[in-house]
């Protein structure tokens, strides 16, 4: 086939993704299935090969990142039932006081969302937004935005969580350079979306805590004396982070062979980073804390049924990108993008929008994403973390009605759909423009 009409089947088969998810209503871990099958058929393929190439694509993406998740999932539970993310939270807003409570709920949001999944960590913040809305008087918005910025920037663009994770292993990107740049490019993106973006919406929406959502402050209270310390928290979740980012630094500093960067590859390597934070929660935030390993099994098996979701639609994203290396068409699009001037990590960012718009899930977003750009990436010189940036961004970008985030802050806020859109679909939106402008500056100089 030619390298035109490759191209457009490539449309095709994004097309075919995006009715069985939408209009079908068929689950994306089945739908990137059928759409692999079709684009090696339609690619005259060998039979034999379309499945030796999803065989390829499925075990070659879950063999490291099964692994992460699970472990970051487990690592992330312990945190959220010890109480780790409320004592952030209080933590922060005694320090900052009321006046600069946005900012509290910000950074507690930021680092809580590195650990725990960002609907649990809403979940469990959200009384605290109550409390301060109730004493202020003001908006539940003005606060409770900047605590969604400071989740949906790290839990999007901060490994351990899932999303970059995934993308980070189908574009071959380093793991420590994608936090790093990460974290660089999400401070600013959560600033202009949380606190600033937070207190111009709440002048603008008198939101106030729906009456079905009202809680007892005082059993909250009550739990302070419970919870762990400060320090203890802070430390286990930058602990792996310190580790992970040590590999990269003298992977690219020091000669192999060399003693440090040895040992630095080795623990610094995310599976066994997690492997070390894992044990350190269950002794730390299990044993000292009363539970017995028959709880800390319970809580991990908990914490693993919750994954396999992610797993699995991950794993079919694999498959996606190895079908379309594999059928000749990543070649195709990579040798007609270099034609072109466009950066890949617009490109990257138009591919996760338009999938993010269309199908809402953010995992489908950042897979398809990544599925596509992946072959492009390899032949040019731009710096693979950044386009994991970039992907994230887009797939954060336009949350709107077909999004399960949306309808949770419409819930926990009590807004009208009108209402959600202009506060929580900006906020979404201002977070994946201003991550993609501060990764296209970091990449004039990387």
């Amino acid at each position: 086939m030619s390298a035109t009409s490759l191209i457009l089947l490539l449309l095709v088969t994004v097309g075919i993704l995006l009715f069985l998810v939408m209009k079908v209503k068929l689950h994306a871990f089945i739908s990137l299935l059928i759409v692999s099958l079709f684009m090696g058929i339609a690619t005259k393929m060998p039979l034999g090969d379309i499945v030796n190439s999803m065989v390829s694509g499925m075990g070659g993406t879950l063999g490291f990142l099964a692994t992460v998740i699970g472990l970051g999932a487990m690592f992330g539970k312990m945190l959220e039932i010890s109480g780790g993310a409320e004592k952030l939270a209080r933590t922060f807003l005694k320090a900052f006081g009321e006046e600069k409570a946005p900012w509290a709920m910000l950074i507690a949001g930021f680092l809580v969302s590195i650990p725990v999944f960002f609907d649990v960590g809403f979940i469990i913040l959200v009384p605290l937004v109550y409390a301060l809305a109730k004493s202020s008087k003001k908006s539940v918005l003005v606060y409770g935005i900047p605590l969604l910025a400071g989740l949906a920037v790290t839990h999007a663009f901060v490994p351990p969580t899932p999303g970059p994770i995934m993308v980070a292993e189908l574009i071959g990107a380093d793991l420590g350079k994608v936090i790093l740049y990460g974290i660089i490019c999400g401070i600013p993106s959560a600033i202009v979306a949380g606190p600033i973006w937070g207190n111009h919406i709440g002048k603008k929406i008198m939101a106030e805590v729906p009456e079905y959502m009202e809680l007892d402050n005082n059993v909250i209270e009550a739990k302070e004396h419970e919870l762990p310390s400060f320090g203890t928290i802070m430390f286990l979740i930058i602990f792996p982070i310190v580790l992970i980012l040590l590999n990269t630094a003298t992977t690219a500093a020091l000669p192999e062979g060399n003693t440090m960067r040895t040992v630095f590859s080795f623990i610094g390597h995310p599976i066994v980073a997690l492997i070390i934070a894992c044990l350190l929660s269950f002794v730390i935030l299990g044993r000292f804390k009363g539970l017995s390993m028959e709880d800390i099994q319970s809580v991990s098996n908990a914490a693993l049924n919750s994954t396999g979701l992610i797993i699995l639609v991950t794993g079919a994203g694999g498959v996606f990108k190895q079908v379309l290396v594999d059928s000749g068409i990543g070649d195709a699009v990579g040798n007609a993008f270099s034609t072109l001037s466009l950066s890949p990590l617009i490109l990257a960012f138009i591919i996760a929008v338009v999938v993010r718009i269309s199908a809402g899930s953010a995992t489908v977003s950042m897979a398809t994403a990544a599925a596509i750009v992946a072959p492009i990436v390899q032949g040019t010189s731009v710096e693979p973390a950044l386009v994991v940036i970039a992907i994230a961004a887009g797939a954060t970008a336009f949350s709107h009605v077909n999004d399960s985030g949306f309808w949770l802050v419409n819930r926990y806020f009590g807004l009208s759909t009108k209402d959600t859109l202009r506060s929580w679909t900006v906020m979404e939106t201002l977070i994946g423009f201003v991550g993609l402008i501060m990764a296209l500056i970091l990449s004039l100089f990387v």
